[in-house]
Formats: C-alpha cells, sequence, structure tokens
C-alpha cells in the first residue's frame, strides 16, 4: 500500500508539472509560439539583404572627383557652367534625400527588430526556468517512479495506458528542449539581425554625411567661379551686360507666365465662372529655417560688380534642404528650372497676387497644384545664379515687384 500511495504521488506531480509547463508554455498565443526553422533561416535571409545593403549604400557614393572633372570644361561660359553644376548638385541632392529615407526606414527596422528580441529573451528566460523545474522534479523523484507506475497497473489496459502516459512525457520533454534549442538559435540570430541593421544605419549615416560634404564643396567651387568671373576687371564690362541680360530674361520669363496665367483665367471665367481671389491676409513666413536676411528688397549696389541694382525681393539665409513654404494659398503656375533662378517655384494667389521662391534645392509641387499657406512647396538650396545656400522670395502685384514686407507678418 506505501508503494501504490508513493507512485499516486509521483503520477500526480508528473501530471501537475506537465500542465503547468503546457499552461506556460504552449498556451502562449504569440508569435514566438510557433519558431521553427524556417523561422531562422528568414532572419539569416534578412541579415544577407541588411549586408547587401550596407555595400550598396557605401558603393553608391558620389564622385566628387569625376563631377569637378566634368565641370572643367563648362567653365569658359558661365551659363553652362551653373546649368551643369546644378545637374550634378540635383543628383547630389537626390541621394541624400534617398539616404536620410533609408535612415528612417531603418530607424524602424531596428526598433522592430529590438521588439522581437526583447520578446525572443523573454520566451528563452521562461523555457529556461520551467526546464529548471522539471530536471530538479525528475530528480527529487528519482528514477524508478516510472517502473513503480507500471508494478501498479492493474490490469493489461491499465498497463498500456501508463506506457501511452510515460511516452508522452518523454515526448513533451523531447519537444521542450526542441522547442529551447530553436528559441537560442532564434535570439542569436536576432542578434546578428540587430548588429546588421545597425551597420546599414551607420553606413547610411556616414554616407549623407559625405554627400552634406561633396554637395557644400560644389556650392563653394560655383560661388568662387561666379565672384571670379564678375570681379575681373578685364570681363567686368562683360560681366555686367551678362547680368543684366540675365535679370531681364528672368522678368521675361515671369511676365510670360503671368500673362499666360491671365489668358487662362479670362478662359475659365468664361467658360465656368471660376475665380481666384486673394482675401487680404497676412502671409506666412516662407523660410521657416532661416537665419537671417542676407540682401533686403530695394536697391543696391551690387556686391561684386559694384553696379547699382534694384534686389527685386528678399534673400532668407537658410540651411541646404531646409523647407520652403507657400507663402499663401493659391495655385502653381510655375515649377521649372532657368539657370537664373535654379529650380523656381510661382504661385498664382488672384488678383494678379503673385509670390516667387527660387534657387531651391529639390521641388515638391507641379503646375497646376492647389497649394495652402504653410505647405511645403520646395526645399533651400543653391542652384541658378547663386553663392550660396538661400531663399530668394519675390511678390508681383498687378506686373511689377512690390516689397514682401508688405505682405509678411
Amino acid at each position: 500500500m506505501r508503494k501504490r500511495g508513493h507512485t499516486k504521488k509521483c503520477i500526480g506531480a508528473v501530471l501537475c508539472l506537465a500542465l503547468a509547463l503546457s499552461v506556460s508554455g504552449e498556451s502562449r498565443a504569440d508569435s514566438l509560439s510557433s519558431i521553427t526553422s524556417e523561422s531562422i533561416r528568414e532572419k539569416e535571409g534578412q541579415i544577407s539583404n541588411a549586408q547587401n545593403e550596407k555595400k550598396q549604400i557605401e558603393s553608391a557614393l558620389s564622385d566628387i572627383k569625376a563631377m569637378k572633372e566634368r565641370l572643367e570644361g563648362e567653365k569658359a561660359n558661365l551659363e553652362g557652367y551653373v546649368v551643369a553644376l546644378d545637374s550634378e548638385l540635383e543628383e547630389i541632392q537626390k541621394k541624400i534625400s534617398e539616404l536620410n529615407g533609408k535612415i528612417v526606414q531603418k530607424e524602424e527596422e531596428i526598433r522592430e527588430t529590438e521588439g522581437e528580441l526583447e520578446a525572443a529573451i523573454a520566451k528563452q528566460d521562461e523555457q529556461y526556468a520551467a526546464m529548471k523545474m522539471r530536471i530538479q522534479m525528475m530528480y527529487e523523484q528519482n528514477d524508478d517512479h516510472y517502473l513503480e507506475m507500471m508494478l501498479s497497473a492493474e490490469s493489461f489496459g491499465d498497463l498500456l495506458n501508463k506506457l501511452d502516459y510515460i511516452q508522452s512525457v518523454s515526448d513533451y520533454d523531447d519537444r521542450k528542449m526542441q522547442e529551447y534549442t530553436l528559441i537560442r538559435e532564434y535570439v542569436e540570430t536576432c542578434k546578428e539581425e540587430l548588429d546588421a541593421e545597425k551597420e546599414v544605419l551607420d553606413a547610411a549615416k556616414v554616407s549623407v554625411q559625405k554627400e552634406e560634404a561633396s554637395l557644400e564643396q560644389l556650392i563653394a567651387d560655383k560661388e568662387a567661379e561666379i565672384v571670379t568671373k564678375q570681379s575681373d576687371i578685364g570681363n567686368k564690362a562683360a560681366a555686367i551686360e551678362e547680368y543684366e541680360a540675365d535679370i531681364r530674361a528672368q522678368n521675361e520669363l515671369i511676365a510670360s507666365l503671368e500673362a499666360a496665367v491671365a489668358a487662362e483665367r479670362k478662359r475659365l471665367a468664361e467658360e465656368n465662372g471660376r475665380k481666384l481671389t486673394y482675401d487680404g491676409g497676412v502671409f506666412c513666413f516662407p523660410a521657416p529655417s532661416y537665419k537671417r536676411i542676407s540682401e533686403e528688397y530695394g536697391e543696391r549696389i551690387h556686391p561684386i560688380l559694384g553696379v547699382p541694382q534694384f534686389h527685386n525681393g528678399i534673400d532668407i539665409a537658410a540651411p541646404n534642404g531646409s523647407p520652403i513654404l507657400a507663402a499663401y494659398d493659391g495655385e502653381v503656375v510655375a515649377a521649372s528650372y532657368s539657370s537664373s533662378m535654379g529650380n523656381y517655384v510661382m504661385i498664382d494667389h488672384g488678383d494678379n497676387l503673385y509670390t516667387v521662391y527660387m534657387h531651391a534645392s529639390a521641388l515638391y509641387v507641379s503646375k497646376g497644384d492647389l497649394v495652402a499657406k504653410g505647405e511645403q512647396i520646395a526645399a533651400v538650396g543653391s542652384t541658378g545664379r547663386s553663392t550660396g545656400p538661400h531663399l530668394h522670395f519675390s511678390v508681383r502685384k498687378n506686373g511689377s515687384y512690390v516689397s514682401p514686407w508688405e505682405y509678411l507678418g
């Protein structure tokens, strides 16, 4: 009777332990409850992809030396040089934007992987604790309790049931050991993936810094070339004539755009009565990251040519790539490039009132787009006849330039 009572206690303990392990392990409804070799292979594939990403980032850096060699042949003609250099600037700016997008994406992927790793470690610790409990229980019960179970069988059917139970417990132990081995491997693979993703992130950040340095170098070269051309005493008369011709071409382009808008507005009004009107509201400042006003609106002596010149807007010094905002609600009537204005946007606000935004590094709107006050339409740059990153902001009313300060809050 003593042995039978002891056997019942053993069976009860094993059943309780099996139930506890089942509740703590198998009933967890999370993604880690189904870790397989395929899950680990998928992670290994992601590690390989990350390593390839890193190589691609490092191999795609702009070749600033080759760019300078291409530009050297254009220096004889300032306009051709500016157009060619702006093309290189656009290529670098595009790479910077793509890299910054990759940085944001990679930071999100790292957060996800860190979450997966944290959950996997918690699962591993939970399984390890359960296995220690199981081993301790087996040690305390010694090796003969299964024999006692079989000897206590009251019939051949009972013996078969007990053998089946013993096999189930053994299978359960094997399965738990396999799960623990897989989760440990999964944890290590998650750590490797995290390291690989961080390497991609670091490579992207380093590449952004190098691309921005190349951008700044080309802008500095451009500034030096413009200053050299316009400061050369022998070329002063030609430089003044070229500059004035450039401004005339700029004004003619703006005027032609206004004329086209007027004609289109008349046609639309005749067809359906559509009319864009300015309600008199205050403009928002178009470059929220500005540092200073580098050139004011009005008459001035040109800083390089030394001749009187009307400056038809305000120059707002701001970091390259920083936002340019629509000063007020309106319709985009031009989003294009010229060798003088660089990348520029022109917005119709109604009642013959327009704003113009010049020298952008990137344009985010197209002709015909409706924009709201404060909406980002472009990014600050140094394209066109520009000697450093800034926004040239102009306001035109009834075909003439007016002071932007009349409309800015």
